[in-house]
């Protein structure tokens, strides 16, 4: 980039769904924010509220546009321009959807589960890898996500664990054997400076702190 920085380019995850808090595979299901995810999506937009944003970008899944809202509500910026899109969706986790994450590991062994959840392209019966999920995510972002933060606008985006660590693959040039050790955590801002491919120049992040439980 000539002479000139993007606009500030800020990724997080959707807050808790009521299929996060019993630990199953939500994947494609259009499941919504529990009382927990609500609030963890106000406290995020208290935390960027420095930060005014000129687009807002989330998946078609109700669980990223939920937490949207509450983002820009609680940051007084509910005026915003927003995008919404299947391109950023969840990973379709075929056919391990609904069923729980803990006994799925016990069934079939800590070493395939943890490739099963991290790896780069490691087979899914009837669902997507990672490797298929970025070749929706990354052209998108980079159609449509990127000519804006170049423009110097800053853009919200609002999408899921694996559609996020695939734009995160790209953003830092990360090599397909490494991403097995990025997560995006629940309640954390990705804050990036890019250039003209859309690859990083800066990061910083932050943290909300963590949302105790309804009583």
């Amino acid at each position: 980039m000539t002479g000139r920085t993007s606009g500030l380019l800020v990724i997080v995850r959707h807050g808790e769904s009521e299929w996060n808090a019993r630990g199953v595979w939500t994947g494609i299901t259009d499941v919504k924010l529990d009382d927990k995810g609500h609030a963890e999506s106000a406290q995020m937009g208290r935390l960027l509220k420095d930060i005014r944003f000129g687009h807002a970008f989330a998946s078609s899944l109700i669980r990223t546009q939920e937490t949207l809202d509450g983002i820009l509500a609680a940051a007084d910026e509910t005026d915003v321009p927003r995008s919404i899109s299947a391109a950023i969706r969840e990973r379709d986790y075929g056919e391990y959807t609904g069923k729980n994450k803990w006994e799925i590991r016990e069934a079939i062994g800590e070493d395939s589960f943890a490739r099963l959840r991290r790896d780069w392209n490691y087979p899914v019966p009837g669902g997507e890898t990672l490797k298929v999920v970025a070749e929706r995510t990354v052209p998108y972002y980079l159609e449509s996500i990127v000519p804006l933060l170049l423009q110097g606008q800053n853009v919200l985006v609002v999408a899921h664990g694996n559609s996020i660590r695939s734009l995160v693959k790209h953003i830092e040039r990360i090599p397909d054997k490494d991403i097995a050790k990025v997560e995006m955590i629940f309640g954390r801002a990705l804050i990036y400076t890019v250039d003209e491919r859309g690859q990083m120049l800066t990061k910083s992040v932050r943290q909300i702190e963590t949302v105790p439980p309804p009583a």
